[in-house]
């Protein structure tokens, strides 16, 4: 089979255990500070700004996705091992890295093979990731925000340690949510030394039970996220006094508040509680967000503590001058560099100028369905409502944070000052709808399709005044059902007397 003229290859990025061991061995001999593990160290590779040093260090990589219009084979599996015959780097099948199973025992069968042979792999792994095989099934699925609705990551048991519970500290995030973190006598865990944990909520240091001075087993949540999994109860001091989740926030000592049917603790002092305003601001700068480069979380407590700003706006009112007036590590380049991103993160589209406002349960995927909807800030900031229940996945819980926040003067405040400062708070100009014969209809999509795709479907339907969901409900008027769609939906439609097409 030849390769099409265009086609995508998705994979990771890795360092093997021998390339990495010899990384280490070199900066050894340098006299320089150890590699803690291969993963981190692969990822802080790709950070660096010299290709050459990049190159220099080996890195390697794996293929398990080919992307394009004109594959001959419907199979995944079979599209790997074609990858492999073209030359890209593919788990080996021989080797069991990649295995077919036609039943749900073959795929337990490879995950207790791995679970067991994974130490001795040329690279790191905590899992096996479970793939839906037929590619038309996988576009009948689709994806979430974030992740393919076809595939899903197996965890094999985390590695735990023991070590001491010495102190709980809390932390509270852009939204006033209180965190408490466990302080811990160092440990090795997973290649790093863990010196902190996350405890959640109050709720799970009430199920731990936790005391200052306990024997805690700690573990690495997917290997990356440190957290409390246990406590030896027959190694605890009789003395020991218990963690009491406090009253007030630990920052600005407001009483503490937890709202009905959440599991967290919020300080609703918003406006004084300096962490909250820190990471507001930092939210707001954040890739996903403005995207202004310079401005990381130390700059942002630099910033604050000078007074230059105290908010989100105020960052279209610095000058240079103020920023070299800071003295140490600001420089004529630096101080620029921070001016150029707040003036270029102007043209951020208005989708995500919303998303940066930081408004509670609104995040990049509702936001650019709700800046679509609406079309400007001005027309959001003052909508019913009734009329913000109307979007497209909009339901209570978003609709009503979305009228807390712009009921209140201070947010609204902070809006105009952004409109003043250019800001693009208006989507752009979506080209007219073709007609509105199917106004007031709405469709489901499933299936695949010979000559169209199922976004050119949407599309069309859309542009002709129509309505897109995902689900078969009472309000579904009609499916468009194409090849492989799925039985549940058809049985759905079935109950409810929807008619396909």
């Amino acid at each position: 089979m030849t390769s099409p003229p265009e086609l995508e290859v998705r994979g990771e990025i890795i360092f093997t255990r021998d390339r990495f061991e010899k990384l280490n061995a070199v900066r050894a001999e340098a006299g320089e500070e150890l590699y803690a593990n291969p993963r981190n160290t692969a990822a802080g590779t790709l950070k660096l700004q010299d290709p050459k040093e990049v190159a220099r260090r080996g890195l390697d990589n794996f293929i398990y996705g080919v992307q394009s219009e004109q594959l001959a084979t419907r199979s995944h599996f079979a599209m790997i091992e074609q990858a492999g015959r073209w030359g890209f780097k593919t788990p080996d099948p021989t080797k069991r890295f990649i295995e077919k199973a036609e039943s749900v025992e073959g795929i337990m069968a490879f995950i207790d093979h791995w679970d067991t042979k994974r130490h001795a792999l040329e690279m790191a792994t905590d899992g096996v990731v479970i793939k839906v095989d037929d590619r038309h099934i996988q576009e009948e699925l689709g994806m979430t925000a974030k992740s393919p609705r076809w595939a899903i990551a197996y965890k094999f048991q985390a590695e735990q340690a023991l070590t001491r519970l010495n102190a709980v500290s809390y932390q509270v995030g852009r939204t006033g949510a209180v965190t408490p973190v466990a302080e811990l006598t160092p440990v090795q865990l997973s290649g790093t030394t863990v010196k902190r944990a996350s405890l959640f909520n109050a709720d799970q240091i009430a199920r731990l039970g936790l005391h200052i001075g306990d024997t805690v087993r700690v573990e690495k949540a997917g290997e990356i996220i440190p957290q409390v999994v246990g406590v030896e109860v027959a190694s605890r001091a009789p003395d020991a006094e218990p963690v009491i989740f406090p009253e007030h926030c630990p920052e600005c000592v407001v009483a503490l508040v937890r709202l009905e049917g959440e599991a967290q603790h919020y300080c609703p002092n918003d406006l004084g509680c300096p962490p909250q305003i820190a990471r507001r601001i930092e939210h707001f700068v954040g890739r996903k967000a403005m995207d202004i480069e310079g401005l990381g979380g130390e700059t942002i407590e630099l910033l604050l503590k000078a007074g230059l700003i105290h908010n989100i706006a105020d960052l279209y009112d610095m000058r240079k001058e103020q920023l070299l007036e800071l003295g140490k590590g600001w420089g004529e380049k630096s101080a620029q560099g921070v001016i150029d991103g707040i003036t270029a993160s102007r043209s951020v589209p208005f989708d995500r100028v919303l998303f940066a406002l930081g408004i509670r349960h609104v995040g990049e995927t509702i936001a650019k369905k709700i800046a679509r909807s609406v079309g400007s800030m001005d027309r959001l900031m003052n909508m019913a409502k009734e009329d913000l229940l109307a979007i497209d996945e909009v339901g209570e819980v978003v609709a009503d944070s979305l009228r807390d926040f712009f009921d209140a003067p201070r947010n609204r405040a902070a809006v105009d000052r952004l409109r003043a400062a250019g800001l693009r708070l208006e989507a752009e100009a979506i080209a007219p709808a073709a007609g509105d014969q199917l106004k007031d209809l709405t469709f489901v999509v499933s299936g695949v399709f010979e000559n169209f795709s199922r976004d050119s479907i949407k599309e069309a339907i859309e542009s002709h005044g129509g309505k897109v969901s995902g689900s078969i409900s009472k309000k579904t008027s009609f499916v468009l059902a194409g090849a492989d769609m799925g039985p549940a939906k058809r049985t759905k439609a079935d109950e409810l007397g929807v008619p396909d097409r």
